[in-house]
């Protein structure tokens, strides 16, 4: 498995492929994710405050997929995942431009062949979803694990997008943990804090 940034969800017909600009490759959100994950792996602890400072560099592909490795343990499970989810969503379009009847025989044969040319790009795509998906649930892990009440970082690099999609993640656990978010105004620079009750 390889992390690599492909771009946004491919939308494949008879025409070409264009892409959905709302569904954007997941991996432009690992970095915040990662250094969320080295933020909050500090386990249980009396100290209920926390500075942890992200490095402002940007890690590489490699870079990044060695830290998911070090922190999410269920990190197979994107492969899993991953496979089942493009294989079935390319089976999927092949079965419908097979027997969709009002295309035209030269048609089908570009529709399939633009299917063809995107399987690899639709699989890296897939890839980096689940790998984020794994992270988001193990950031959710150190937060149960540790009881972690509190979560504030700059309003920039796709933090606020991370902790939307942790909130959502918590509020599924099987024993759901509630959180709400608040953007402030610190001195001019805005922080997006994130609230945590734990039951």
């Amino acid at each position: 498995m390889e992390l690599k940034y492909v771009g946004d969800f491919p939308l494949i017909s008879k025409h070409g492929v264009s892409f959905d600009h709302s569904q954007p490759d997941r991996y432009i959100y690992l970095q915040a994710t990662v250094s969320l994950l080295e933020a909050l792996s500090y386990g249980p602890s009396e100290t209920t405050e926390h500075l942890y400072k992200t490095k402002g560099r940007k890690l590489s592909a490699h870079a990044l997929l060695e830290k998911l490795k070090k922190y999410v343990k269920t990190i197979e499970n994107a492969f899993i995942v991953r496979d089942k989810k493009a294989h079935d969503y390319v089976h999927d379009l092949v079965n419908r431009a097979k027997t969709n009847s009002s295309l035209l025989p030269d048609d089908r044969v570009a529709l399939l062949e633009n299917i063809k040319l995107m399987r690899a790009y639709f699989y890296q795509y897939i890839t980096n979803e689940a790998i984020y998906d794994e992270a988001i649930k193990a950031i959710g892990d150190e937060i149960h694990y540790g009881k972690i009440k509190k979560i504030k970082v700059p309003l920039f690099k796709h933090y606020e997008v991370v902790l939307v999609k942790l909130m959502e993640t918590l509020e599924r656990r099987k024993q759901p943990i509630d959180s709400e978010m608040t953007v402030e105004d610190k001195d001019g620079k805005f922080v997006v804090i994130l609230n945590i009750t734990h039951y």
